[in-house]
């Protein structure tokens, strides 16, 4: 298939790139997200790499597609990148490229569920946006140091381009090094930066995906639909196609779909309109955590770290409140649990971040309502416990004479029981101590 000149030249210049020779051979990684950037800049790496292939070059530059789970993706995107990955491990096999596939996790405490509803941080938004740093850059970051640790220095490509936006035309501009093809990672040392599909145009990014066909066999009218049924507007790209499907594709983003730092989700607003009617559970969800984000009683007075948090007006401005966490956990798994009627693979919350949650709420002293009683509430059963077991609990009992001995051991077990669940036992002996204190003082008043 003959492809326009300014796509071809595009090839040609990666082809150009791959075979640069340098000491530490470094390997390119692509951030692969699923939508039509990442996959066009993945497209036409892999047509590159295979017309170097076909010339007889030695392959030798390792190519590494990372995708990133926040583990709170769209539930529609989740799918569909899951089955791109499936395809693009196989191909790559088939066709003998050095092309492998990474997905990257956030931390077990840093996850979103374990984030607000376990240590109470009030939904993200312009000013407090920690989640962007915690669940993407924090787990992309250390593959790509570790990568640097194994081979020197890595090339880091990315999908970016100048006619997205103003914005980031200007941001592109400054950190653009004039006469050359690769620029300084601005956070990772040792680590570079590559933009082959800056100068693109939306309508050949659409052209591409619409007409030239996937190298690892994909199909991706699926794409287009995704973003088809996203569109939030009426945009009409002017892509030059013969079938009459591809009237309209629109420019949606998609992200978290819990994700309260944009005023409206219109990505997840439009699925539903075009038939995604399961998702409006999940809206909805997203809509009452953003309207009640700065409910006074739904915060408390101080932060995590003790610090007064109260404006002049008497508003709280701190944490969550341990009663709202709750709340939000039991909305949550009944979210859930409706979601899962019509789409049983769906987990919107894991079984690792509910035990997570439990061992925050201990550390932050609740051992009234548990997790488990949440679950079993709105489930009908229980989740795997790591609480101990009758007998242990029967020898425990008939051991502690005095009231509430027994409630304390459990408590400071649970609290010990946590660090080994976490792999830290890091403050282990303070949060003890606090315990103890705490009882003590309760035993005294």
């Amino acid at each position: 298939m003959k492809l326009p000149d300014r796509i071809n030249n595009i090839i040609l210049e990666l082809m150009d790139q791959y075979q640069e020779e340098d000491r530490y051979n470094r390997p390119w990684i692509i951030g692969f997200s699923g939508g039509k950037d990442s996959t066009v800049l993945l497209t036409l790496t892999w047509l590159a790499m295979q017309r170097l292939k076909e010339q007889g070059v030695l392959l030798k530059r390792k190519v590494y597609v990372v995708c990133n789970d926040t583990m709170v993706e769209n539930p529609v995107i989740e799918e569909y990148v899951q089955n791109v990955l499936e395809k693009i491990r196989k191909a790559a096999i088939e066709q003998e490229l050095p092309i492998s596939v990474t997905m990257t996790l956030p931390e077990l405490e840093d996850s979103f569920w374990c984030c607000t509803i376990g240590k109470g941080y009030p939904a993200p938004n312009n000013a407090f946006r920690y989640c962007t740093e915690r669940m993407k850059i924090k787990p992309t970051t250390k593959f790509i140091v570790d990568q640097v640790a194994a081979d020197g220095e890595a090339i880091v490509l990315i999908g970016t381009r100048k006619g997205e936006s103003q914005k980031r035309a200007m941001s592109i501009k400054r950190h653009t090094v004039k006469g050359h093809r690769l620029s300084k990672h601005p956070l990772n040392p040792n680590t570079y930066t590559y933009a082959p599909i800056v100068e693109l145009m939306l309508e050949e990014v659409w052209w591409i995906i619409n007409v030239a066909p996937s190298p690892w066999g994909f199909d991706n009218k699926i794409l287009f639909k995704i973003y088809a049924d996203a569109s939030a507007d009426d945009y009409e790209c002017p892509t030059v196609v013969t079938d009459k499907s591809h009237t309209s594709c629109g420019q949606s983003r998609f992200g978290c779909w819990i994700c309260t730092v944009v005023k409206e989700d219109s990505s997840m607003t439009s699925l539903i309109k075009n038939g995604v009617a399961w998702m409006k559970p999940l809206l909805d969800f997203r809509n009452r955590m953003q309207e009640n984000r700065n409910v006074s009683e739904f915060r408390c007075s101080t932060r995590r770290n003790g610090q007064l948090a109260v404006d002049e007006t008497g508003h709280n401005q701190g944490n969550y409140t341990m009663e709202y966490r709750i709340q939000l956990l039991r909305e949550l798994l009944t979210v859930q649990k409706k979601t899962q009627k019509f789409r049983g693979s769906i987990d919107l919350i894991t079984v690792q971040e509910l035990i997570a949650i439990q061992i925050i709420w201990y550390r932050d002293g609740n051992f009234k309502t548990t997790v488990n009683d949440i679950y079993n509430e709105v489930y009908g059963y229980n989740i795997p416990n790591d609480s101990i077991g009758l007998k242990e609990r029967l020898l425990l009992e008939k051991a502690c004479n005095e009231e509430g001995h027994f409630q304390l051991v459990q408590e400071l077990l649970a609290l010990q029981k946590s660090k080994v669940l976490m792999m830290r036992k890091q403050g282990l002996q303070n949060d003890l101590e606090e315990r103890l204190d705490s009882f003590i003082t309760s035993q005294e008043s």
